[in-house]
């Protein structure tokens, strides 16, 4: 069927849906809503111009089952759909995050197959994220495409100034995308995508176990169309939230305090799109950073900000961005004594350009990136002269207390892509150019190929390989302690990374599998170590060092999940049903004699998670989740959790109680740190207003 017969008739009439580029939402130029469509159509519907927007298409369609594979994902330095993307991408939908049985972001990527989620505190008071074995380091964590990882230490990294209200979707992408996302993406990324449009203002209280307590509001409006030719929209969301605890082990009560603003404003051929955010977290620290002390205490403060563009100069996309994060962490290992403490101020700026244009050939892309990373400090980094020191500042900035260390470096980039999308093929090719001033100046090189063949519309199969680069934190470089001493020599680590997956969409089922190995050399671990005493007798000087050591990495996953409701029809009551396994084996070489060593050899070798919601009676909905998990190392025995949510959902509000650890199971993430038994919490969300 030619695009001019459907543009030349004033009655139009179509009879089935094609995965080519449906031609009559694409010929009337401008964005369509369709609101009586089934889910099972939607679901197997390709066509250029429908808008998915939930807001739009109103509350009879089930969010999770809108045309995902069309939604813009990451995974390319050019837009790519799902569909189109030459790589798996896990995506954790708006439905997912009402159903899940959690109160934070963290909380909710405990679901994600490879992800290892390890909390040192209850409650997501300190969490660890990694991908497929790594480390937390190791992952670069993105708000609307804008990387806010710490170069000080992964630690921080989690510290969102979003809430979960806020968030549209997650997409998580295990891999390195280096070549996308630069050289902090060095096992996967985690991009937070918040909500872009309605008009509502919302507000949600909750309360549990513990002491815990809080709320969350917000206020969204999307102006829709504008201008004459309603070419234009603007749109804008602020929302801000506060959570307190008392804490459900010794010395782990905290409070978070958060804001967060998104905005933007569109038109034909320009764009452009700012954010701002700001959060707040003083908690005790229990025995996080050794078990020597066990009254610890920390608070971290975070602000953010970032600008978006992008305009259409002939047939040449040019996507500017602009951003800045500062970080200010005080630490004390002793909660009120000055000894032990330390105070640092960090700073992540950058600059960056893409560029993308379509051709017959496919779509190229080329951008650059300038980050400068700097970090003051009482302990990180290099002596400042006398009259060089600087007064702490942040929230809890003290008179008297100076900044006497400092150190800084220049990260730059250069990005080269070449997409080609085929009927039943997708070939990615892409090449990152790196340069950093805190390494040795020169320019190193890392290569990356996906491929992606598509048979029919049920089945997809993927294979990729990949090189990238992570430098060190200021952390590995210099943090030393009582027990613990970083190495200024350290060098960055390197991975080259071969995936092969297979994916399955039919009615009704989904299914995603993939198999990588990895071989990483100069990888950074802190170890205990022994070396031979005068008397050649093995001794050690129990002091954790950071090292390099050379780890090959294997493993492979798979996510099922089964939508009866798709094949039945949605008055049947059972609506997922979900089965995540990862599998993980590790050999890693040092150069030295390990005794103990606190991250690599701790990795999560088994992981499975089951899961089922439903409706159990007209509002009234259940989910469940239940986790295991195995993990190699000394006194990490493996552990079972269930979860779960009940929840009443009505058109303008929901109400709902959540179980976490219902069995009351008694476990550790990380061996020498306690994680709290059952607990319950409640909560209510309102709409207040919606139009």
């Amino acid at each position: 069927m030619q695009k001019k017969s459907f543009c030349e008739f004033n009655r139009l009439r179509f009879t089935r849906f094609s995965r080519k580029s449906y031609a009559l939402f694409a010929c009337m130029g401008r964005e369509v809503i369709i609101g009586t469509l089934s889910v099972a159509t939607l679901t197997h519907t390709k066509a250029e111009g429908i808008s998915v927007r939930t807001d739009a298409v109103g509350d009879s369609l089930q969010h999770n089952e809108l045309r995902l594979d069309e939604v813009v994902v990451t995974g390319s330095r050019v837009p790519l759909t799902l569909s189109e993307s030459a790589k798996i991408v896990s995506v954790i939908t708006r439905e997912d995050i009402h159903r899940a049985a959690a109160e934070t972001i963290n909380d909710l990527l405990k679901s994600v197959t490879g992800v290892d989620v390890r909390q040192r505190g209850g409650f997501g008071v300190q969490t660890d994220i990694s991908i497929r074995g790594g480390n937390f380091d190791q992952i670069t964590i993105l708000i609307n495409g804008v990387n806010i990882s710490s170069p000080q230490t992964g630690h921080l990294s989690a510290d969102f100034p979003v809430s979960m209200e806020d968030s549209e979707r997650i997409e998580v992408l295990e891999s390195p995308a280096a070549r996308v996302y630069g050289t902090s993406a060095f096992n996967g990324v985690i991009n937070i995508i918040t909500r872009q449009s309605g008009n509502e203002a919302m507000a949600h209280l909750y309360g549990g176990s513990y002491g815990y307590a809080g709320g969350n509001g917000s206020v969204s409006i999307d102006a829709g169309r504008l201008g004459s030719n309603g070419a234009g929209r603007f749109r804008s969301m602020l929302s801000g939230g506060y959570t307190r605890a008392d804490g459900g082990t010794p010395n782990s009560d905290f409070s978070s305090t958060r804001f967060f603003y998104n905005g933007g404003l569109s038109m034909d051929n320009f764009s452009i799109s700012g954010q701002a955010g700001y959060s707040y977290k003083p908690y005790g620290a229990n025995t996080f950073y050794g078990a020597a002390s066990t009254d610890q205490w920390e608070s971290t403060e975070r602000w953010m900000f970032a600008l978006n563009g992008t305009v259409k100069v002939g047939k040449v996309h040019i996507a500017p961005q602009l951003y800045w994060n500062r970080w200010y962490d005080h630490y004390q290992w002793h909660k009120g004594n000055p000894a032990g403490e330390n105070f640092h101020k960090v700073d992540s700026k950058c600059v960056s350009a893409n560029a993308w244009v379509s051709t017959s050939l496919g779509r190229t892309s080329l951008g650059v990136e300038v980050r400068e990373e700097s970090v003051l400090s009482t302990s990180l980094g290099n002596p400042l002269a006398e009259n060089e020191w600087q007064a702490t500042g942040g929230h809890d900035a003290q008179d008297g207390k100076f900044y006497k260390f400092k150190d800084s470096r220049t990260n730059v980039s250069a990005f080269l892509e070449h997409d080609i999308l085929l009927d039943h093929w997708t070939f990615s090719l892409g090449l990152l150019a790196n340069m950093n001033t805190g390494n040795d100046h020169r320019w190193r090189f890392y290569p990356g190929l996906d491929i992606a063949w598509r048979p029919d519309n049920r089945w997809r199969l993927y294979a990729s390989w990949n090189m990238a680069l992570r430098m060190p934190t200021f952390t590995d470089l210099y943090y030393s302690g009582k027990n613990i001493e970083g190495n200024h020599n350290i060098r960055p680590e390197k991975t080259s990374d071969l995936q092969l997956g297979a994916s399955f969409s039919a009615k009704g089922v989904a299914v995603d599998a993939q198999a990588f190995y990895s071989h990483k050399t100069d990888m950074i671990d802190w170890v205990t170590y022994s070396t031979l005493s005068p008397s050649g007798e093995p001794e050690s000087d129990g002091i954790f060092h950071s090292v390099n050591f050379r780890l090959d990495n294997v493993g492979a996953e798979l996510n099922v999940r089964f939508l009866p409701q798709q094949l039945w029809g949605e008055r049947f009551p059972l609506a997922t049903v979900g089965l995540q396994y990862a599998y993980i084996s590790e050999n890693p070489a040092y150069t030295v004699n390990v005794i103990s060593s606190k991250y690599a050899m701790e990795y999560l070798r088994h992981k499975l998670v089951l899961s089922a919601s439903g409706r159990l009676w007209k509002n009234l909905e259940l989910s469940l989740s239940w986790r295991w998990q195995d993990r190699v190392g000394e006194n990490n025995p493996s552990y079972a959790l269930l979860d779960g949510r009940l929840s009443w959902n009505a058109n303008r509000w929901r109400l709902y109680v959540d179980g976490e650890n219902l069995l009351d199971k008694r476990y550790h993430d990380y061996a020498t740190i306690p994680q709290p038994g059952r607990w319950l919490r409640a909560g209510v969300a309102v709409s207040l207003w919606r139009k």
